[in-house]
């Protein structure tokens, strides 16, 4: 949903998505799907796949959910320091993993996370222009 935002907020943006703990190739949730259209977003191409160092090398910014993402990303990725954040870094939240948990947990979820996408959306655009 996150890469959905991004890339609808910033279209000249490369934006991509990866997991720590990614399902492989699996396609997004159906109500993540869902909500998503709701949004004029259409997320149906979205493929699930494992991060890696190579794609944290050409990122210019790495953004998790929560603090114990970030961590992690930072202890695997040791050269990644200083471009990782959480995507609710101004609002100082973190954005819980709602798989498996109904649709009023992907509701609530998306909440922080339109909150966090528009926040980055602005200063990524101020920087970048």
């Amino acid at each position: 949903m996150a890469a959905g935002l991004f890339g609808a907020a910033l279209p000249h943006a490369q934006v991509t998505s990866a997991g720590l703990e990614a399902l492989v190739g699996k396609p997004a949730d159906p109500i993540a799907r869902e909500l998503m259209e709701e949004r004029g977003i259409d997320i149906a191409d979205h493929q699930a796949r494992q991060l890696d160092a190579e794609m944290c090398q050409h990122a210019d910014l790495i953004l998790v959910m929560d603090r114990e993402q970030r961590r992690a990303v930072e202890q695997r990725y040791q050269f990644a320091i200083g471009k990782v954040f959480r995507l609710g870094e101004f609002g100082d939240h973190d954005v819980f993993d709602p798989y498996r948990a109904g649709r009023d947990s992907f509701k609530r979820s998306l909440a922080l996370i339109e909150e966090g996408a528009q926040q980055w959306a602005k200063r990524i655009s101020r920087v970048s222009s």
